[in-house]
């Protein structure tokens, strides 16, 4: 088979996910109607607010990361990733942090404000990415460079857990250890390597588990949702109540009408806005939906193997699982597979800061794809 030259973007990839933005801003208008209407006294507030606070932005960031030369990217990522850590910390300091429910997650400037968290998926994996492809190379390399690389590994990724646990924001460190882990079994390290991880991750978050009651409480009710259907099970109890009222195409009545929305389901614009998709379009809903995933996964994981850059495989693989990843958490959440972290769902869930960051780092896997020679 003769190899062509690739001359443009990964299109599959661009369109997959164009579809899941435009649905994600379709869904946030049809859940956020009544809530706006109640909160603003209009129908379209929520939606303004995720179209000029987090779309618009993002989208010009994403074409921003597009067009910029790859390599010169290199440069700005370690001074990206301390201003991201001091963010981080500015998150408590009275005045400018914001706290919400019990969690410092927010920094408010004036009318606007963001979640510094959601952005450190993004630094953190640049961080990693050009790390690890300047420190692993091959297995051959002498034990002792092998050894520090993972004894640094882990003291990276301690530092951003500290942060992330004292927010607290127990989703967002799941997804960041899990992608960053993902990134570093792809290096040739040995496997012992690969057993230290897997049993220090179980252990800490055992111990997170233990140590926090709610956290403690939020397992429990995972093994048995039915025990405090109107407490803490409540969430997963309404969102099993949307899916299954869904059946295979929807509820009967005119889209958006479904009732979950309507005060019964809590943060049904963000964690469990799969269930309302459940209960609106049905299981080929959810189906369709999950399939788009799988392809922007796919065509991520291609455009990753296609890279001949160390640098850059490492960053696209990080970025596709990152995606993936994201995914898998919040539906396993929401249909009680897994227990509720409040993971947004990607390019769909109502929130400004998750859905800026995710354009951006689709900005630069496309702009991987328009530089790998070939296909």
């Amino acid at each position: 088979m003769i190899k062509k030259e690739k001359q443009s973007i990964d299109f599959v990839l661009l369109i997959a996910s164009f579809i899941l933005i435009v649905f994600g801003l379709v869904m946030v208008a049809v859940i956020s109607t009544p809530q706006s209407l109640e909160h603003f006294g209009n129908t379209w507030h929520y939606l303004r607010h995720q179209f000029l606070f987090g779309l618009l932005p993002g989208a010009i960031a994403g074409f921003i990361l597009f067009k910029i030369p790859l390599a010169s990217i290199k440069k700005w990522i370690i001074p990206i990733l301390v201003l991201n850590i001091i963010a981080m910390i500015l998150v408590f300091i009275p005045g400018l942090g914001v706290s919400l429910r019990g969690a410092s997650r927010w920094i408010s400037l004036g009318p606007l404000s963001f979640q510094p968290s959601e952005f450190l998926k993004l630094s953190f994996l640049l961080y990693l990415s050009l790390w690890l492809s300047k420190r692993v190379k091959n297995k051959r390399q002498p034990a002792q460079n092998l050894n520090q690389t993972l004894i640094a590994f882990f003291s990276i990724l301690a530092i951003i857990s500290c942060l992330l646990i004292k927010q607290p924001d127990m989703g967002t460190l799941i997804v960041i250890a899990a992608v960053s882990v993902l990134v570093y079994f792809s290096n040739p390290v040995p496997f012992w390597h690969v057993a230290s991880i897997i049993f220090i991750g179980i252990g800490s978050f055992t111990l997170m588990i233990l140590l926090a009651p709610y956290r403690l409480q939020r397992f429990l009710t995972f093994l048995n949702p039915s025990l405090e259907p109107l407490k803490e099970g409540y969430q997963i109890h309404q969102s099993l109540i949307a899916i299954g009222s869904g059946q295979l195409l929807g509820v009967e009545t005119p889209f958006g009408l479904a009732t979950q929305k309507f005060g019964f389901l809590p943060h049904s614009m963000s964690d469990s806005i799969f269930a309302i998709i459940g209960e609106e379009l049905g299981f080929l809903g959810c189906l369709a939906v999950i399939m788009l995933f799988l392809l922007v996964f796919w065509r991520g994981i291609s455009i990753a193997l296609a890279s001949s850059d160390r640098f850059l495989f490492l960053l696209a693989l990080g970025i596709s699982s990152w995606f993936i990843v994201q995914t898998f958490l919040n539906i396993a959440a929401i249909t009680g597979l897994a227990p509720l972290t409040g993971i947004p769902l990607p390019f769909i869930s109502y929130g400004g800061s998750h859905i800026m960051v995710e354009l951006m780092a689709l900005g630069i896997l496309l702009n991987i794809s328009r530089k790998n020679k070939y296909i």
